[in-house]
């Protein structure tokens, strides 16, 4: 039986991987750069150093291992094929063979496909901020149906959530919520969540029965570490306050509610409040995090102008005719505005079954950004 000669396949293989993922080739280079440079001492003892390249390296590490099992089972596949040319027992077991072979290139390239369009917009934590519009009192309750849609969609995933602030509503609901979702694959799923969202329904106080409208505006922020968005002391003003609440709690005696404000190169300065957590320091924390993705947000939109269409603003003005995506109660009905999805299925899509919303967008996109790349 004819043999290809193994060292000479995988040259083959590689050159041909070249061609077809540069970008993975050069991740690679790099990745295996890093690892060097980790294992070096006078590295380890430099922490902020050695702290910009661990998370450099963690990154590369997602796109560069499924790019190394790729090229494996390239390898693999050379190998099976050549042992068609065998017997007839042989080749029915190389064919079953291949057929998983096969099966595990096409996902593995519609991976890396991902991470190639993707590019650097490839984050494991997030912030999201949920804020009522128009509507009154139904606004708040819609931003906390949003709220809890995401929140058992994330946990599905297996993703962390953690509330960072909120205000409630006097009826219930929240006049603004922000929080954190962290886990693989977050921000490719919730991305598109951004703008404003518009609910058709009877509200529980409406005695006659008839349908109101109301907004609620959401904002999906990447969270960057220290590495990413630095912030000195010197960039920042900051104050200590008592935080709001009823009277007698633990956060309305003490000082331990945080406001912020960041000035330096900005058109106008950003505000961030923390004030749900009883320690001071917590709340710093808390608004240190929110400040740094709204930063690495607004650099992001500059870097990326000329995607404009795409990344449309975050955050909207809240009124009614300011939608990417509206809720109808009494039909049942879920409509995505920019891609003209409806689906009669929003009873399980609020409870945070959004498999398919988020694939059907997850797809337009990928087939827009595939059309600008060829």
């Amino acid at each position: 039986m004819h043999r290809i000669d193994r060292p000479l396949r995988l040259r083959s293989i590689r050159q041909k991987a070249l061609c077809m993922w540069p970008y993975f080739e050069q991740a690679l280079s790099r990745y295996k750069e890093l690892e060097a440079q980790l294992a070096d001492p006078e590295l380890a003892a430099d922490r902020v150093r050695y702290a910009r390249v661990a998370r450099e390296h963690g990154a590369l590490a997602r796109k560069v291992r499924p790019y190394q099992e790729y090229l494996k089972v390239l390898a693999d596949i050379a190998s099976t094929e050549a042992l068609r040319e065998g017997d007839a027992d042989m080749r029915q077991l190389a064919e079953q063979e291949l057929a998983v072979l096969y099966a595990r290139r096409e996902a593995l390239t519609n991976r890396l496909e991902e991470f190639l369009l993707a590019g650097d917009e490839d984050y494991d934590s997030i912030i999201i901020e949920i804020r009522a519009g128009t509507g009154g009192d139904e606004a708040a309750l819609f931003a906390g149906d949003l709220y809890d849609m995401y929140d058992h969609y994330a946990r599905d995933q297996g993703w962390k959530v953690e509330v960072i602030s909120f205000s409630p509503g006097e009826a219930g609901g929240f006049k603004e919520i922000v929080f954190t979702v962290s886990g693989e694959g977050c921000y490719q799923h919730l991305r598109y969540e951004s703008g404003g969202h518009r609910v058709q329904r009877v509200p529980a106080t409406e005695t006659q029965g008839r349908i109101h409208t109301s907004a609620a505006t959401v904002a999906v922020l990447p969270e960057p570490d220290e590495t990413q968005i630095e912030i000195r002391d010197q960039d920042i003003e900051w104050e200590r306050m008592r935080a709001g609440g009823a009277g007698g709690q633990h956060v309305n005696k003490t000082e331990s509610a945080v406001r912020l404000w960041y000035k330096k190169g900005t058109p106008e300065e950003l505000e961030v409040k923390c004030q749900d957590e009883r320690s001071q320091s917590k709340n710093y924390e808390r608004a240190m995090r929110i400040l740094r993705s709204r930063l690495y947000e607004r650099q992001q939109q500059q870097k990326h102008a000329a995607r404009a269409e795409q990344r449309r603003t975050l955050i909207g003005s809240g009124d009614r005719s300011d939608r990417i995506r509206t809720y109808n109660f009494p039909q049942n009905r879920l409509t995505d505005h920019r891609i003209n999805l409806t689906l009669y299925k929003l009873d399980a899509i609020i409870r945070g079954e959004m498999a398919e919303l988020i694939q059907a967008l997850r797809d337009h996109d990928r087939k827009q950004r595939l059309e600008q790349v060829q």
